[in-house]
């Protein structure tokens, strides 16, 4: 979720990870640095007063709690987080969706939230009126997907669609509409969605948590989801924390605490606090 956010496979990237792919010697960890991006807000923001908070947050403290670690969180660029993540500035990184590509160069908690994917559009335009609006879709079932896929990309053409860079959600708007819209990348979510307000992109393509946020804020009226809400494929649809290969010492301090906090109802009662439903992984 940016839940499902894609690190483009920049070569300095993945030149850092094979220098950090070799096996690690076991380690007694008893603190971390966590990184986050603090702009995606209600999974993290940044408050008036210079603290990080959110579901992320309050996610990350229980967790490190429940493991007996001492935990720094630090906010960075989203762009930025897998690179300090594989040069040991951070030690795990929040609101990572694992996909094949993040596979590559990282490993993956259990997912602490599972949400899908959808357009962000304006109430006076044609896009409003996109198929399947509302509707969960995976785009791994191909007979229901095909035909909505090729509506919405009759729809789309032409389009100059917003979405957050470095991600999933980016991933699969460029490979899937490709040649029919042009897509243009921004550095936070909210970004996009000043630009989809001042008319300089025809829709946004984000996770449905952000959407769902952003259409409640003040400022935001004209904006409307679009379209169905769509997990699979390419799409980091899952939200773990992304940690080092080969660390599964440290895996195994923070899996068992957020696979407690699911089981308790603590994850649920979180994600209601922050998301106003609930988004924690039921298996």
């Amino acid at each position: 979720m940016k839940m499902q956010k894609f690190v483009l496979c920049a070569a300095s990237v993945f030149a850092v990870a094979a220098a950090f792919a070799q096996p690690l010697q076991a380690k007694e960890w008893t603190q971390i640095t966590i990184g986050v991006e603090g702009a995606f807000p209600p999974y993290n923001a940044t408050s008036s007063d210079g603290k990080v908070v959110g579901y992320d947050i309050d996610v990350a403290n229980e967790m490190c709690k429940r493991a007996n670690l001492k935990c720094d969180i630090v906010a960075q660029d989203w762009d930025s987080q897998v690179p300090a993540l594989l040069a040991k500035k951070f030690d795990a990184v929040l609101t990572m969706g694992p996909n094949p590509k993040r596979r590559e160069v990282m490993d993956f908690t259990v997912p602490y939230a599972r949400t899908s994917n959808t357009f962000g559009v304006l109430k006076s335009s044609p896009l409003a009126k996109l198929p399947k609006t509302g509707e969960a879709m995976s785009t791994n079932d191909k007979a229901a997907w095909q035909p909505v896929l090729e509506q919405i990309q009759t729809a789309l053409k032409g389009k100059t669609i917003g979405v957050p860079l470095s991600t999933s959600q980016q991933q699969f708007v460029e490979e899937t509409f490709k040649g029919d819209v042009t897509v243009k990348t921004y550095k936070s979510s909210e970004q996009h969605t000043l630009d989809l307000l001042a008319g300089r992109v025809d829709a946004v393509f984000d996770n449905i948590v952000y959407l769902r946020d952003a259409v409640t804020r003040p400022g935001n009226e004209e904006v409307v989801m679009a379209g169905p809400l769509l997990v699979g494929g390419i799409m980091a649809t899952d939200t773990c924390l992304g940690i080092r290969k080969g660390e599964e010492d440290l895996k195994a301090k923070l899996d068992p605490a957020l696979t407690s906090m699911i089981a308790d109802g603590t994850m649920k009662t979180l994600s209601e606090k922050w998301f106003k439903f609930d988004v924690s992984p039921k298996s």
